[in-house]
């Protein structure tokens, strides 16, 4: 007996140094293909980054390059210099943050009704929110753009920032965090005396942080990219945007692409979003992780 209990410590003990060894093969392999994958995704915005240290002469002649020949800066002066450049970057401010506040405000709301509340159509609203997901933006902008004109709010900052207010994405999102925090902390809430407008700023609103900066982000990404919809409504250059100021203002001579002004509005245009996800990484995964989104 006490040979076989050996024997069969050592065939043990030789499977578990066996799963330990492909463990520490394939661990590797995990993070080399992760680098190689994060490499791709960054190559374009290398690409973009040293574009637009170049000079235009230098990218015409030589537009596959990487890397610089001659650093130069001459492309953000130029874009920072450009005639209504200041305008276009206070309106995708403004309208970024009509977007952001309505998002958190409406899906806010919207999302804890959804999940909390009982009220005749409950289903029938879900079904519309996720309705309105799956409906893609070029069968509706037609639609949109009409009603907006009717409503007198054509060539307006407000025209540009109304459809994004409420995004069903961002309500669907509340929904779900909503749904993960328990009943019964709502409950203790509602027996101490509290209304539900207490209970949702008081209690809803600072547990679903992570959620909060998830729409945020996902909203304001939406807007501050937004190109489409800002060019059908801005009919002057008072109210464009960002996007559609810098795809206005890059045509050199002869209708000939300034690519070097372009670039470098590209990096300027990525810069927020970039700190903006730094800032609230943490949550952003947290959200994420807490609406079962995968």
């Amino acid at each position: 007996m006490t040979a076989v209990a050996v024997y069969q410590n050592t065939e043990t003990s030789a499977a578990d140094h066996a799963v330990v060894r492909r463990r520490s093969l394939a661990q590797p392999l995990l993070y080399g293909a992760l680098l190689l994958c994060a490499l791709l995704t960054l190559l374009p915005f290398v690409w973009v980054l040293g574009g637009s240290l170049r000079s235009l002469d230098e990218i015409r002649s030589d537009p596959g390059a990487w890397l610089p020949h001659h650093v130069t800066l001459d492309n953000f002066v130029r874009l920072f210099r450009t005639q209504g450049f200041d305008r276009f970057l206070v309106n995708s401010v403004v309208v970024a943050i009509m977007v952001v506040v309505g998002n958190v405000v409406a899906a806010s709301a919207a999302g804890y009704a959804l999940a909390k509340l009982e009220f005749a159509g409950k289903r029938l609203a879900f079904g519309a929110v996720m309705g309105a997901m799956m409906v893609p933006f070029t069968t509706v902008f037609v639609t949109q753009f009409v009603i907006t004109v009717d409503m007198g709010l054509a060539d307006t900052l407000t025209g540009i920032a109304l459809p994004a207010l409420a995004l069903p994405l961002s309500v669907f999102i509340m929904r779900q965090y909503a749904l993960s925090i328990p009943d019964e902390l709502l409950e203790a809430a509602r027996i101490d005396g509290a209304g539900e407008f207490r209970i949702f700023f008081r209690i809803f609103l600072p547990l679903a942080g992570p959620a909060v900066a998830t729409i945020t982000i996902m909203s304001f990404l939406t807007s501050w990219n937004n190109f489409i919809w800002p060019l059908i409504v801005a009919q002057s250059m008072s109210t464009y945007t960002l996007p559609v100021g810098l795809a206005a203002t890059s045509q050199a001579a002869a209708h000939v692409t300034d690519y070097g002004l372009m670039l470098a509005g590209a990096i300027v245009v990525m810069l927020p979003v970039l700190v903006l996800f730094l800032c609230l990484q943490r949550y952003f995964v947290q959200g994420i992780a807490g609406t079962g989104m995968r």
